[in-house]
């Protein structure tokens, strides 16, 4: 009984280190300290309304629009991200997007400052003029910070 007991906590002390160690480290993201940019990012979920489908056409318009030179440069990146797809999980709860979400995501010298602009997206979308107009205010503020 006593070496039965012995070979239960040498194997439950076994498989906890080798489940720790295998953990993928290729998921975890170390921002270098030198990259600074903004990295646009339009959450939806699957069934979208026409609102939703305006805030990605005018956001899309915005950037090649105004900001094509950064977009070549990466100084702006722009990306559509699915929140039902289960591949897009993490990067959903790690800007807390449940549906459509507008999202500049500011990196400057490796640090990450989140700036929700889903409410200022759903009240101007379908005017794609004062959508596009204040949303490149908004980009040049930030790549004047960076």
């Amino acid at each position: 009984m006593k070496k039965a007991i012995q070979f239960l906590a040498v194997l439950t002390i076994g498989i906890l280190l080798t489940s720790c160690s295998k953990q993928n480290k290729s998921n975890v993201k170390h921002l270098d300290n030198s990259i600074s940019k903004i990295e646009v990012i339009d959450f939806h979920s699957t069934h979208r309304c026409m609102t939703c489908k305006a805030i990605e056409a005018n956001t899309k318009y915005t950037l090649d629009t105004y900001f094509s030179k950064e977009l070549k440069e990466d100084k702006v990146t722009f990306q559509v991200i699915n929140v039902d797809e289960k591949a897009n999980e993490k990067i959903a709860e790690k800007f807390e997007a449940s549906g459509t979400s507008l999202i500049l995501n500011v990196i400057k010298n490796g640090k990450e400052t989140q700036i929700n602009l889903t409410d200022f997206a759903f009240m101007e979308g379908n005017n794609k003029d004062l959508f596009s107009k204040e949303l490149k205010a908004k980009i040049e503020a930030e790549l004047k910070t960076l």
